[in-house]
């Protein structure tokens, strides 16, 4: 699971570590969660077959909204329609687009329940994870504890409310399981998923990097790898000697606060990274977690 703030290069690193486990003979997924994936870009691939197969046991898989929707319709939008529209007066379709786009985190729970599936399935023998933007990925975590807070405050505010509309099932038991749900796919980011931060040395991704942490650890994610992507290598030019000065104060700050972490060194490239032959270049530096 790649993680960071948007634009430091989460997808760069994702697909390059998809690449070195694909090549390594694993059968490997490369999935992006982000709202303006690039993975396809990236790979060079026209990403209309989902998933699409890049290489050799490589298969890459851009999630977007339409397919938040169909999970929301296929698992979860009947069972918690059934609560709210007790309460409310709303067509599912309106509901349904205000679920899926509106509220933080739930994207995202959806994502994590797929790939815990997946996971179970074992069709793949390695499944990478490209990311929202980190302030996303925060809101997940977020949401056992504010199914557990409605919960708690279930029993008065349907207590008249007993039954879902159309199941007839009571409402309490169709928000337990939905908070069941919830809490299995936390132990699994937490049990089976492997984190990586990417960072970028600049004074801002610095500053907020010791609350990013503070944060992931206060939900029992442990961070494996950190990678800090677009360091300067070798000036060879003045601007290039002044923002390699900048940056070391700013690589120092990070190797001090991840001192108990992988951290590895990403160079800034003279080109773009796409395609497999640049990616194989990314993905001999990262070294990627076993």
């Amino acid at each position: 699971m790649f993680s960071g703030k948007g634009g430091v290069g989460k997808t760069t690193c994702s697909a390059a570590t998809a690449l070195h486990y694909a090549s390594s003979g694993e059968k490997t997924l490369n999935i992006s969660t982000d709202a303006t994936p690039s993975l396809a870009h990236i790979f060079a691939a026209d990403g209309l077959q989902k998933p699409c197969r890049v290489s050799d046991n490589l298969y890459l898989n851009e999630l977007g909204e339409a397919e938040i929707k169909e999970m929301w319709h296929g698992k979860f939008g009947r069972e918690v329609y059934e609560v709210f529209s007790s309460l409310v007066d709303i067509n599912y379709e309106t509901f349904g687009e205000f679920m899926t786009s509106v509220l933080p985190g739930l994207g995202d729970e959806f994502m994590v329940d797929y790939i815990r599936e997946m996971s179970l399935k074992n069709r793949y023998g390695v499944i990478v994870w490209d990311t929202a933007p980190l302030g996303q990925t925060l809101a997940l975590l977020q949401t056992p504890a504010l199914l557990e807070k409605h919960l708690r405050m279930a029993p008065r505010v349907y207590s008249r409310l007993k039954l879902g509309r159309s199941s007839r099932e009571p409402i309490l038991d169709i928000l337990k399981r939905w908070e069941k749900l919830s809490t299995e796919n936390m132990e699994f980011l937490k049990e089976d998923v492997q984190l990586a931060i990417v960072i970028i040395p600049e004074a801002l991704a610095v500053a907020q990097l010791e609350g990013i942490l503070r944060e992931l650890v206060r939900y029992g994610l442990k961070v494996g790898q950190v990678i800090i992507n677009n360091v300067i290598k070798d000036p060879d030019s003045a601007f290039l000697e002044s923002r390699a000065a900048q940056q070391k104060n700013y690589l120092e700050q990070i190797y001090r606060q991840c001192a108990d972490m992988s951290i590895t060194e990403l160079p800034m490239f003279p080109y773009e990274l796409s395609g497999l032959a640049r990616l194989r270049e990314v993905a001999k530096i990262l070294s990627p977690i076993p």
